[in-house]
């Protein structure tokens, strides 16, 4: 008898499994690179949390959709649900492709979908309609080009790259998005910052252009040889006129899109001359003007003086180093505080670049300051340039006389040093003794304490175990509290959608589905507007409130596919905050 009960539930329970379906269905199996392919994602049960696959990853990218149906009839007296959600998926590559697993919620389980295979070959030729002329196409109309300043330039000599994205008069950009961006390997490199894309007219290929400036990068090649940039590469949005003309005699625009990209570049980079380069050499390379400059040069004791070590003028301003003063062991100094004041424009760096060393005088006497020299290459001349700054000599009127005169050797300072340190020091009288036995650590409080505290922990397990167990047969809170939290999740999602329309109300309905779950403890198959404006007023919901709480539930499925703003979007989820939490406040 018990073996019988136990078959008639576990086919009671299939039967139960069985009723809900949620399967993927495509148009076709196999598609050429050019075809586009339609999917649809269909359920017999209403759920929550649908989770479309990562397209991109199975080698697809979505030109349309999602877009969402739902029917429902009753015949003989039984009902029937349908739901479903679309998308038009266009290949991103040949070969056998795997549309991953969606899923969805239905009744608190999960249900995923069975991949699909898709077999992506060569374009094929689609059929054309004998009574339309052929679209104007996005392929000989749209060009990106990477316009390269110098392509043999020396080392540390800048060049500028300049993406440039040109189409015909006959065709308009809608979107673009970067596919991959351009590296610069063994370049330093400094993008120029485009505050706004400005449509401009030039000649490309013979004919006339228009053109937008996508992206200006300043290089400054860090080593000789063919140094390689890897290309930008985008997908085009755009709409072309067919040879269709609407009721006022205007062409209709039709969508197409296009994949482009600027091609990799070969930079042929020169080393510097071996030639003429001067031992100081520190791969300067420009046009630049060199000083060092005191604060001042007459000091009384105790006073300190700023040397400034400066750079102006062209070049690789960041890229090299500022020769450092040698100064007498009589004077100390300290390490430099250094500044930089240089801009980038298209043409390269400018500025200035400078070390400021602080020196405080240590004896009474005259001290020289050698002179410092800075050299560069000039790209002007294709010669290397030095400059040397004048010898600075430094005057302390006071102080200790051991010093005074210039010539006192480096030894003897120090030795006055290492005797003035000696007559401070004292033999210390005092000290203190440990002893080197260590107590055991067997009997010790430590040893007791250890063995005590698993018992007196006993308690608390057993009260946490208690509550992790009331907390786990609360099955209604659980319930509530995991929609709750898939509320805010949501909630926080179209936050970040608030550029994306279709995936901002995606988001905003699934958190307003979610809210009215954990506060109602209703289902969303019970959602209906009559029984949840019902259920809030007896809950001492305010009737505004629930009456705009209804109205934007309901607007969410329409704005989707309706033009918008992002004023509007915004507007929208600020609404949506501030009806939640007034519900939340009110209903009890």
């Amino acid at each position: 008898m018990k073996k019988v009960i136990v078959l008639i539930l576990v086919f009671f329970t299939q039967s139960l499994l069985a009723q809900v379906e949620f399967e993927a269905k495509v148009s076709k199996n196999s598609l050429g690179l050019n075809e586009k392919l339609r999917i649809d994602f269909t359920m017999n049960a209403d759920g929550d949390n649908f989770t479309p696959p990562n397209f991109e990853a199975s080698g697809f990218k979505v030109v349309g959709g999602p877009s969402q149906s739902i029917s429902q009839s009753w015949i003989n007296g039984k009902s029937s649900f349908n739901k479903s959600y679309t998308y038009i998926l266009m290949p991103m590559q040949k070969g056998s492709l795997t549309i991953r697993q969606a899923s969805i919620e239905i009744n608190n389980q999960i249900y995923k979908t069975t991949p699909i295979k898709i077999n992506v070959t060569n374009a094929v030729e689609l059929p054309k309609n004998p009574n339309e002329m052929p679209a104007i196409s996005a392929d000989d109309n749209l060009y990106l080009v990477a316009d390269i300043s110098n392509s043999n330039p020396y080392v540390n000599e800048p060049i500028t790259v300049v993406y440039k994205l040109y189409f015909s008069y006959n065709i308009g950009i809608s979107n673009w998005r970067e596919l991959s961006k351009p590296k610069y390997n063994d370049f330093w490199s400094q993008n120029i910052d485009i505050k706004q894309l400005v449509a401009e007219e030039g000649m490309f290929k013979g004919e006339r252009y228009r053109y937008v400036v996508l992206r200006k990068t300043v290089l400054y090649p860090q080593k000789s040889g063919k140094l390689e940039i890897e290309p930008l590469s985008l997908d085009i949005d755009c709409q072309v006129p067919t040879n269709k003309r609407n009721f006022w005699g205007q062409p209709i625009l039709t969508e197409d899109s296009k994949r482009v990209s600027a091609g990799k570049k070969i930079i042929s980079v020169k080393a510097l001359p071996e030639a003429g380069k001067p031992v100081d050499f520190d791969g300067a390379v420009g046009k630049f003007d060199f000083k060092s400059t005191p604060s001042k040069t007459t000091l009384k004791s105790g006073e300190s003086l700023d040397l400034t070590v400066k750079v102006v003028g062209t070049g690789n301003l960041k890229l090299f180093n500022l020769p450092k003063p040698v100064v007498p062991a009589a004077l100390e100094i300290y390490d430099p505080e250094h500044t930089e004041n240089v801009t980038t424009p298209l043409s390269g760096m400018t500025g200035s670049i400078t070390d400021k060393y602080t020196i405080i005088p240590q004896y009474k006497g005259n001290y020289k300051i050698k002179p410092l020299t800075f050299s560069y290459f000039d790209l002007a001349t294709k010669r290397y340039k030095t400059i040397s700054s004048g010898e600075i000599v430094i005057n302390v009127l006071d102080g200790p006389g051991i010093a005074a005169s210039p010539n006192v050797a480096q030894s003897e300072v120090a030795k006055n040093k290492i005797e003035t340190a000696k007559s401070f020091a004292y033999i210390k009288q005092k000290t203190t003794l440990k002893s080197a036995e260590k107590d055991d650590f067997l009997g010790s409080g430590l040893f007791y304490s250890l063995l005590i505290l698993p018992f007196l922990a006993i308690p608390f397990v057993v009260v946490a175990k208690k509550k992790k167990e009331a907390l786990d047969n609360d099955v209604v809170g659980n319930k509530i509290r995991k929609s709750n939290a898939l509320a805010k999740k949501y909630l926080s999602e179209a936050n970040k959608q608030l550029a994306n329309k279709e995936a901002f109300y995606v988001a905003l309905e699934k958190a307003m589905h979610n809210f009215l779950k954990a506060k109602l403890s209703i289902e969303t198959s019970e959602m209906s507007k009559e029984k949840i404006t019902e259920i809030l007023l007896s809950r001492k919901g305010n009737p505004e409130t629930v009456s705009e709480f209804i109205k934007l539930t309901e607007n969410c499925d329409f704005a989707r596919y309706a033009p918008s703003t992002e004023a509007s979007i915004q507007q929208d989820y600020d609404k949506a905050v501030s009806i939640i939490s007034d519900l939340a406040k009110q209903i009890v």
